[in-house]
C-alpha cells in the first residue's frame, strides 16, 4: 500500500471510529436517550449563558429546520430548555439543564482525553506534534472548502 493509500485509509477509518467510539462510550447510561448528533447540539450549545437557533444551526452547519426537530427532542428529554431574552422577547435563547451540563462535561472530558492521548502518542518527537497540526488543519480546511462549495 502506498503512502497516500495508506494515509486515506488511516483518515477514513479514524473517522468511522470516532463516531463509533462516541456513541458507545457517551451515549449510555443516563445518556442512553439521545444520538451523538444530539450530543454536538448539546455541545454547540455549551454551558454559557445560551444560543439562540441560528448560531446554533450556524455552528452545526445545519439549517434552522432540521435543527428544530433534534431541539424539540432534547427539550422533551430535559436537556435545554427554551427562554425567552429579556432584552428583545422576539428572541428564544436555548440553555442546557443541569442534565445537559453533565452531558456536555462528559463529551468534553471524552473528546480531552482523545487530545491527550495523540499529544502523548507524539511525546517523545518534539517536532512531531506541530507536523500533525499542520497536516489536520489542511484536512480541516479541505473539508471545510468542500463543505463551502456545496452552499
Amino acid at each position: 500500500m502506498d503512502t497516500r493509500e495508506t494515509l486515506n485509509d488511516i483518515l477514513v477509518n479514524l473517522f468511522f471510529e470516532i463516531l463509533d467510539l462516541e456513541e458507545r462510550e457517551l451515549i449510555k447510561g443516563e445518556f442512553k436517550n439521545i444520538s451523538v448528533n444530539d450530543m454536538h447540539i448539546i455541545d454547540a450549545i455549551g454551558p454559557c449563558e445560551g444560543k439562540n437557533m441560528s448560531s446554533i444551526a450556524k455552528i452545526q452547519g445545519v439549517t434552522i429546520g432540521s435543527l428544530s426537530t433534534s431541539m424539540n427532542n432534547l427539550v422533551k428529554k430535559s436537556y435545554v430548555v427554551r427562554e425567552r431574552s429579556e432584552e428583545d422577547r422576539r428572541m428564544v435563547i436555548i440553555k442546557l439543564t443541569d442534565k445537559g451540563l453533565r452531558a456536555y462535561e462528559k463529551h468534553r472530558i471524552f473528546h480531552e482525553q482523545m487530545v491527550d492521548a495523540a499529544i502523548q502518542a507524539l511525546a517523545e518527537d518534539e517536532n512531531a506534534l506541530p507536523k500533525v497540526v499542520k497536516v489536520l488543519k489542511g484536512v480541516a480546511e479541505f473539508f471545510h472548502g468542500f463543505k463551502m462549495e456545496e452552499e
